[in-house]
């Protein structure tokens, strides 16, 4: 690289080789090669072209020659046709019927949605390594009880398998959401300036359109759009773009989440710190969650796709405009290079995952007693007592509590709840002393985390 000017940290730093070399110039130019010597082969079916030409084509189809193609577009302003220029240039015997019928767009937003659909099938691929990760995470921790927190303060208790399994769930709709657009993906096809396929109609006859980009859909593994303008529906992009910022989402809250639980007052989990990681140039005793942030931070811009791929869809007036052009140039690629990105960062973070056990114990003695209160509410209410005058009671005892623990006492809400004639009235110390045990209050997480497990790997295995 040339560290004398500007580069993309999606050349090097965001993103995978493979996602790299799919949006690659040299691999856009290969598409577009490839789908003109397709378009040779269905119209040497139609007698248009020779058996030589197509050779021709196809025996120079590999022949990039990026600084020629460049060299020819500093004069032409027009990059497809330098790089058809090209190729005509290396092929002498078939160069002349290279194109033949076709606009621009029957080249490039084929060679896009070819690109698009290889992206997607690397992305799916991702998100099932990470679901299995998690996978065996919720299975693992189905029933270690932690503090649960609503509005970031201790509510009732969960287990930290039932809180991996909302972010599994999430990213389980994610996956299928994708994975139905990589299914249904298309193409634009062959139809030429507005989409109508007038030019093709001309050459082969009307009759035989149907046949024909039927052949060129086989020969290049995409299916089609039967309607189009000039390119393919931009809402196509926005409802890829829109799943995948949906996966960006569910990997921003649970990354968020990690930075909440790093945090020394809760200290629950941490992502791995190495040995010789520095956390800050001034604080030497920082151990900042750097991977979770930065999963913060690239699903922050992903979430803005959509936005310039909505205007992208709703601002293509009548048969085609070019200000989405320049765009999806950076838009699409970097699209899958973030999400890739943010995947694989999140198998990071879970496969060094750090669960400290004695903190969720700690935090549990803290602040589990509170939550059993409901228990105990119901079942005075249910012995005869008066439940608003109970309550009013139990909040006493509560904020008595509270203001102990604030005052670095332990809990004592065990103990004076129990001793509290007014309940004595109504149930007895040793029943108030199991129902305030918020081990039992967990109602059915292990069971149904569980069974998403199940869910999960059964139809990833099909």
């Amino acid at each position: 690289m040339d560290h004398n000017k500007y580069q993309s940290p999606y050349t090097w730093r965001y993103g995978s080789e493979e996602i790299r070399q799919i949006w690659s110039e040299e691999n856009k130019r290969l598409f577009w090669r490839k789908l003109w010597v397709a378009l040779a082969e269905a119209q040497q079916e139609f007698g248009l072209v020779s058996k030589e030409q197509v050779k021709d084509l196809s025996d120079h189809a590999a022949q990039i020659d990026i600084p020629r193609a460049l060299e020819i577009e500093s004069e032409i302003h027009h990059d497809l046709v330098a790089e058809l220029k090209t190729f005509a240039e290396q092929s002498t015997i078939g160069g002349g019927i290279i194109h033949l019928g076709a606009t621009s767009m029957d080249i490039v937003d084929n060679a896009d949605a070819l690109r698009i659909k290889q992206s997607l099938e690397f992305i799916l691929e991702g998100i099932k390594d990470l679901l299995s990760l998690l996978t065996n995470l919720i299975e693992e921790h189905a029933n270690l009880q932690v503090m649960g927190h609503t509005h970031i303060q201790p509510a009732e208790p969960t287990t930290l398998g039932y809180r991996f399994a909302q972010y599994a769930q999430d990213i389980f709709l994610d996956y299928n959401n994708i994975l139905q657009l990589h299914e249904t993906l298309k193409g634009k096809g062959f139809k030429g300036a507005v989409g109508s396929g007038a030019a093709f109609s001309d050459l082969i006859g009307k009759d035989n359109l149907d046949k024909f980009e039927q052949i060129l859909s086989d020969k290049i593994g995409l299916n089609f759009f039967n309607i189009t303008t000039q390119t393919y529906p931009r809402k196509q992009d926005y409802q890829i773009s829109s799943a995948i910022a949906g996966l960006g989402a569910s990997l921003h809250k649970m990354a968020f989440d990690i930075r909440i639980l790093q945090s020394p007052p809760f200290g629950e989990i941490s992502e791995e710190f190495s040995k010789n990681q520095v956390g800050s140039s001034a604080m030497p005793f920082k151990r900042n969650p750097i991977n979770a942030e930065k999963i913060n931070s690239l699903s922050r811009l992903l979430a803005q796709m959509p936005r310039v791929a909505w205007d992208n869809a709703a601002n293509s007036l009548l048969e085609r405009t070019l200000d989405d052009s320049a765009n999806r140039r950076t838009t699409l690629p970097e699209t899958f290079l973030i999400s890739d990105e943010l995947i694989q960062t999140s198998i990071k973070i879970l496969f060094g995952i750090k669960i400290n056990k004695n903190a969720i114990n700690r935090n549990m003695e803290i602040y589990g007693p509170f939550s059993a209160t409901e228990s105990l509410l119901a079942a005075l209410a249910k012995n005869g007592a008066n439940h608003q005058e109970m309550h009013e009671i139990i909040r006493n005892h509560s904020l008595n509590a509270w203001d102990a623990i604030q005052n670095n006492q332990e809990n004592p809400l065990i103990k004076t709840m129990s001793e509290d004639p007014k309940f004595l009235d109504f149930i007895t110390k040793k029943d108030i002393i199991k129902l305030m045990d918020s081990e039992d209050h967990i109602g059915m997480a292990p069971e149904r985390t569980l069974a998403l497990v199940k869910e999960i790997r059964a139809f990833l295995e099909k």
